[in-house]
């Protein structure tokens, strides 16, 4: 089948710019009442109260190669100049790296600091995460709900299984009867981490396949039915949430069956890797390419017809509301409460096409660019 690469534009909306004003309206809504790696010194401290008298928080992301997450520290950092925390930057040197992360839970119990914002890299984190709160830090996961949720005082965060049910439904919209064979390109195959299970699950929940264990990725059957005709599933594969991990996991999947003409991608990282292998193989134009994170590389993808949808998320909103709660606690605040109905707090997500489908509520690239980060 061939998928035509020319993606009409929707009409522009106002919804682009009331999404900023939304940001704000959240952070009320919490009802608050009031760079360096662990092997480095230093941190960046705010620019109001005396230095003595600053908040200690330490941001610990799960590592700078994705721009998602150096979007997050830069979103960490202005909050912090704003409300005079001393904010402490680390990260895992790649995506799954437990044991820098747990190094830097460590470093923050160690100087006393008030809390910790934290993208859980996996597991392993979550005793040093207890530790953190028996030494009294206020511990605010950001991103990725830990397992179990309650390992943090709370969660900022994409509703990551919704992310993953939007691009699946307009999937199987844009197919439009055509079987789909699927590729699913997933974070990890040696530990099971929310996010990645989420958005896999999410996506196919959104296909209209149905899920075996909705909490475990890869036992839903091989082949059956989808909301519009049939599916073949060729594989799963981990891309480490990077691009060479995309292109290689890619490779592999074609090599299984070179009909391939869906792709699932955790991330946009992930998504480029994926479209050079498809690329390299002739095959761009007849697949569809689906991924999550909003980024302003990836609007730009989306604009020139490489990525077809994007769910797009907002760290910068998850880094600023972070130090704005554990910033107030500090001075007496209540604590942020989760969404309603959810067990944490939800930042938001939006489709981002520019070939629309009908019954499925999307921004397109032109308005996505407004609100991207990276």
């Amino acid at each position: 089948m061939t998928i035509s690469r020319t993606f009409r534009t929707a009409p522009r909306s106002p919804r682009a710019r009331l999404l900023i004003g939304t940001a704000s309206l959240s952070a009320l809504a919490l009802t608050l009442s009031a760079c360096s790696d662990p092997g480095t010194s230093g941190g960046d401290s705010g620019d109001t109260g005396d230095e003595g008298d600053a908040v200690g928080v330490s941001l610990i992301v799960k590592t700078t190669t994705n721009p998602f997450f150096v979007a997050m520290q830069d979103g960490a950092k202005a909050a912090a100049a704003e409300h005079g925390v001393d904010l402490t930057l680390a990260a895992g040197r790649e995506d799954g790296d437990e044991d820098t992360q747990i190094q830097a839970i460590e470093n923050a119990i160690a100087k006393g600091e008030q809390g910790i914002l934290i993208t859980p890299n996996g597991p392993s984190v979550v005793d040093a995460l207890g530790k953190a709160r028996d030494a009294g830090l206020f511990v605010i996961a950001l991103d990725t709900p830990p397992d179990p949720a309650d390992a943090v005082d709370i969660t900022f965060a994409t509703d990551n299984r919704l992310a993953g049910q939007r691009i699946g439904e307009w999937t199987a919209a844009t197919l439009d009867g055509e079987k789909a064979t699927i590729a699913l390109l997933d974070l990890f195959d040696d530990k099971v981490v929310s996010v990645d299970v989420d958005r896999n699950q999410g996506f196919l929940e959104g296909m209209g396949i149905e899920v075996a264990d909705p909490a475990v990725n890869g036992d839903e059957a091989a082949a059956g039915s989808y909301s519009g005709g049939e599916y073949e599933i060729v594989g799963n594969e981990a891309t480490q949430g990077a691009e060479d991990g995309g292109r290689s996991a890619m490779e592999n999947l074609l090599s299984k069956n070179p009909d391939v003409n869906v792709v699932y991608t955790i991330n946009e990282p992930a998504a480029y890797g994926a479209y050079q292998a498809l690329q390299a193989a002739g095959v761009q134009d007849d697949v569809l390419l689906v991924s999550v994170d909003g980024g302003c590389a990836g609007v730009e993808n989306v604009t020139s017809g490489i990525i077809g949808a994007t769910s797009q998320q907002y760290p910068v909103k998850m880094a600023e509301l972070g130090v704005e709660a554990i910033a107030e606690l500090a001075n007496g605040g209540e604590r942020p409460q989760t969404s309603e109905g959810l067990d944490f707090f939800n930042t938001g997500v939006e489709l981002v096409t520019d070939a629309p489908v009908d019954g499925v509520e999307s921004l397109d690239s032109t308005e996505a660019a407004e609100i991207c980060w990276g």
